[in-house]
């Protein structure tokens, strides 16, 4: 992962060693340990590299930051209701299914049928997931 943030610039290309290990100062170790924050909190590398030039500029103010964190957080959300919705649609597929030896399984037979609304509803949730997402990027 290291390599990968170096190659798109995340990150300066460490120094090396005598021995040919990269080596990194304090100062580098805590900016991945940023990144590495943020990327647990989800952050996308785009946004993480905005963040990492607002914590490195001190005059920022910090309205930019909370805008990208608010704006992330509503990303979350929306992330959030469209899998609970796909858990609503499996788990009500599973319910129908009796689970035992019998052939017949509601749960392929709602995967498979064209006009599965629970699945619309789903896709239709995934589908304004990804036009929020692209908006959000293009803006």
């Amino acid at each position: 992962m290291i390599r990968h943030y170096e190659k798109i610039g995340l990150v300066p290309p460490a120094s090396r060693r005598d021995s040919g290990y990269r080596a990194y100062s304090p100062t580098e170790i805590e900016r991945f340990r940023f990144i590495a924050n943020a990327r647990d909190l989800g952050f996308p590398i785009e946004e993480i590299a905005k963040l990492l030039v607002l914590w490195s500029d001190r005059n920022r103010a910090s309205a930019e930051v909370k805008k990208l964190a608010l704006m992330h957080a509503e990303e979350l959300d929306r992330k959030a209701r469209t899998l609970e919705a796909m858990r609503r649609s499996l788990l009500d597929l599973a319910e129908r299914c009796h689970g035992d030896e019998r052939p017949e399984c509601p749960i392929l037979d709602g995967l498979g049928r064209i006009g599965n609304d629970v699945a619309k509803k789903t896709r239709a949730s995934r589908l304004n997931l990804f036009a929020d997402a692209s908006k959000s990027q293009s803006s």
